[in-house]
């Protein structure tokens, strides 16, 4: 606009000018008018300039902060990165605690189960050995009472021996009897001699077994009816008496020998 009007305002000149050359100016009358264009010019140029740096000062302030919030942008996301890695890292820690404890208390309970067999175990193998000590105490008492029953009877058959041998010794003689093994070491045999009147030296025996507490008597010759040997085993076992046991089966072969 400035350019315009200075254009026409030299035209104008110009054309005066020519006047001027041709005819008197009127101008030359005029009292001359200054209008500050160029104060205008200058303020319009500063005005320009300053405009300008504001409108670059703006835009590199944009371009701060567009550039501000992309690297805010930026570091949020990464953090939001790490925090989600650190949210699986603290997930996959409590996924194997829960695991680990899940493992701890099975075999917290295999554990209590095999201290509570290992119990009742100890309990049992406790009443079984009480048990067994107390038949070893029992057991051991009746041996006790055995082997005192069979000291008692020791001292009773060696008390009775003193009296049995000068005993057996006078009925061996008179009975015209001797005693002999019978092969076994619980069987004696007992022959007699001068039973038949017409072959005093024919001989009749028979084997006493003492296998058990009673008397009894397995073989004999000559053959003797059981009756008759059972009715004297029975008074013998009765009283212990042996010598009843010879004269009783001495009298039997007698009663044979003669029949």
């Amino acid at each position: 606009m400035a350019s315009a009007f200075e254009s026409s305002l030299s035209s104008s000149m110009s054309g005066r000018q020519t006047m001027s050359a041709t005819a008197p100016s009127m101008a030359d009358s005029l009292p001359s008018i200054n209008f500050g264009f160029d104060e205008l010019r200058d303020r319009m140029a500063k005005f320009t300039a300053k405009f300008d740096a504001f409108i670059e000062q703006g835009r590199k302030r944009v371009l701060e902060e567009r550039n501000q919030f992309r690297m805010n942008v930026a570091e949020l996301q990464e953090d939001q990165r790490m925090k989600k890695k650190d949210m699986e890292i603290l997930q996959h820690k409590t996924t194997t605690h829960q695991q680990m404890i899940s493992k701890e208390a099975a075999e917290t309970r295999e554990m209590q189960a095999s201290i509570a067999s290992l119990t009742q175990q100890r309990d049992r193998n406790k009443a079984q050995r009480d048990s067994l000590k107390q038949q070893i105490a029992d057991t051991q008492k009746d041996i006790e009472a055995r082997l005192a029953a069979q000291r008692a009877h020791a001292a009773y058959v060696e008390s009775q021996s003193r009296f049995n041998v000068p005993e057996l010794d006078f009925w061996m003689q008179n009975l015209c009897l001797k005693i002999e093994g019978a092969g076994q070491t619980d069987r004696l045999k007992f022959i007699y001699t001068h039973i038949d009147d017409k072959a005093w030296d024919r001989e009749a025996w028979f084997e006493l077994s003492m296998t058990s507490r009673d008397y009894d008597v397995r073989h004999c010759r000559p053959k003797l009816e059981r009756e008759k040997i059972n009715r004297v085993l029975e008074r013998v076992n009765e009283s212990r008496d042996l010598t009843m046991l010879l004269k009783g089966m001495r009298e039997l072969f007698v009663e044979a020998m003669k029949s």
